[in-house]
Order: structure tokens, then sequence, then C-alpha cells
């Protein structure tokens, strides 16, 4: 089997240099590297030709199309018949190539995700982001991880399938976000098996301050609704937490300021119990103050995305591409 590694660029070459110095360190070196440069203004040409010498490696440069065809696009230009997709902003741990590899040669599936982590050498803000993103406090039970699934559904930055599925199902959207979960959704919907690899894990650094962090969430928010259009019965309950959360967490700020202050206690008891549980995983006080303040924002920008996106879509009526130009598609 004949591994492509598919890594979408947009003005990043610093975490691209990142990414190729951890997959020249891998343990199993059998497979090719596949950038596709979307567009960006700050290239990574220069980064891609350092490690020419290391690493079995095509560059390709392209107008500005988003995540979805960019991926598509490195796709046809690949020549492994599993290709795996990887975001800029990660690094592999050594062994990841090689318990792919063991893990589909054991247990083949036509498609495959992996979870995130946190390095050691992460700041303690992407550490907080981390505990946010993954956490079954916050949005991280949202977006699975659950072995035990009877069908797991793989997200874009640590996801890979065979040509075969990206011939069937015609690959990535011209989704800006959720693109991942829309072509996941048809995977399994066409039959495909997929399976989470737990051991496969990347390190994932994410947005690196909290204005970005909240735009990320905030179009995550927005594509739950949009998936919901383009595959109906896919939005469950839980979807809904966040929106549940805002709404109810602005109600009660009204009221401790309005009536009393005693309807703030629902809220610091769950800062308390975020904090309580980001010092138990972390170990360390500033991360888990840090956690506090990065798991609000993650609440509010997906709960508010969500509620922006239900009023215009289901509300109003309006299409997706209408509905978020200044969203997404400029």
């Amino acid at each position: 089997m004949k591994v492509s590694f598919i890594i979408p660029v947009f003005n990043r070459p610093g975490e691209t240099r990142e990414l190729l110095q951890s997959l020249s360190l891998q343990t199993n070196r059998n497979f090719e590297v596949v950038l596709v440069e979307d567009g960006s203004t700050e290239s990574s040409e220069p980064v891609v030709e350092e490690y020419r010498d290391v690493l079995n490696i095509r560059y390709f440069y392209k107008e500005n199309s988003g995540p979805g065809p960019s991926r598509n696009f490195g796709c046809e230009k690949a020549s492994g018949s599993y290709v795996i997709f990887l975001d800029s902003d990660c690094v592999l741990p050594e062994n990841y190539v090689q318990i792919v590899r063991e893990t589909l040669e054991s247990s083949y599936t036509d498609a495959f995700g992996g979870p995130d982590r946190a390095h050691k050498d992460f700041t303690n803000f992407q550490k907080a982001i981390n505990f946010s993103m993954t956490s079954f406090l916050t949005t991280g039970g949202i977006r699975g991880g659950n072995e035990k699934m009877e069908k797991f559904y793989p997200r874009s930055f640590n996801m890979g399938f065979s040509k075969e599925v990206y011939e069937t199902t015609g690959g990535f959207s011209a989704m800006r976000f959720g693109e991942d979960v829309d072509l996941s959704i048809r995977i399994v919907e066409k039959g495909f098996t997929t399976q989470l690899i737990r051991e496969a894990f990347v390190y994932h650094k994410r947005r690196t301050n909290l204005r970005r962090f909240f735009k990320q969430v905030y179009n995550s928010g927005i594509a739950r609704i949009n998936l919901q259009h383009r595959h109906p019965g896919t939005l469950k309950l839980v979807h809904t937490a966040p929106a549940i959360f805002t709404l109810g967490v602005i109600s009660l700020l009204l009221l401790a300021f309005l009536v009393s202050w005693y309807f703030a206690i629902p809220i610091l008891s769950h800062m308390l119990l975020l904090f309580l549980s980001a010092l138990g995983k972390t170990r360390n006080f500033s991360i888990a103050l840090l956690a506090v303040v990065t798991s609000y924002t993650q609440l509010f920008a997906y709960g508010s995305g969500f509620l922006n996106a239900f009023w215009r879509r289901m509300v109003l009526g309006r299409d997706e591409f209408s509905a978020f130009t200044r969203n997404f598609y400029k």
C-alpha cells in the first residue's frame, strides 16, 4: 500500500517547516508528501526545498479556493493508493506512519481518523485550547472520539482514506467549514468502513490567539446548521448544547445583574469544574486558569455561530452561500 500525505497550506511557512521536520523523522518513511499552496502570499516553497533530499515531496501552487478543493487537488496529484490529510499546524510523533500502516494491515478500513493532543513544547495558551477542544465539558464531546461508536466520522486535521473512496464520493465539497464532516457522512452513506485509530494521534497547534480561536469555532457552529441542510437528520440534540449554554449564561448574567448575584452561582460552579478538570489533566495552575477562558470562548463562539446560522437558514430560509458570503465566500 503506497501512502501519500496531502497537506494544504495557506500562509503558514513556519508551521509547515515543523510539520515537514516531523515527517522527516518518521520511523517508517515509505510515503510521499504532496503540499498544495492555496494561493498564499507567504510561500512555503523555500521550506519545501529544505526537505527535497530527505522526503519524497512535491509542491504545487494554485489559486485560493479553500481547504476542500485544495485537498481534492492534492488527491488528484497523489500517486498513493491511500491518502492521508493533515492540517499544516500539526506535528507528528515519530511512529505515526508505522502505527497507521500496522493498523490498516491488521484491520483494514476504507477510511480512518485519529485524535489530537498537546505537545509538551506548546505554549500554555495552546495547551489550554487543546483542553477546550477535547474535553467533554465543552464541545469536545460533540467532535466524537469514542472507539465503540458504530460509525466513526474522521476530521480532516488527521484523516485518511483510499483512492477508491475519493473516486466514489468525489472528495471534499466546496464548503468553507464543515467540509470534512460532510465528506465523512458521505463516506459512511456509500457503505465504506471507517475506524478511529486512537494511537495515531497528532500534535495540533490550532489558533494562537483568542480572536482567531473564536472565529474558527464560530464558523464550526455555522457549519453544523449547513450540514443539517445538506444531510437532513444529522443534527442531534447534543449539537444544540453550546447554543443552549450561551443563552442560559446570558440569561443568568442578566438575572444576576438585575435581581440577585445568586443567579451567578451556576456559572461560577461551572467555571470551577472546568478549572479543576483542566488542573487534573495538565497539572498546571496557569493552564487551568487559561482553560476556563478558552472553554467559555469556545462555547460562546460555537453557540453564537449556531444561533446565527439557525436564524439565517432555518428561519429566514437563506441558502448556504448567500447567508454567509462575508464569513466564507469572498
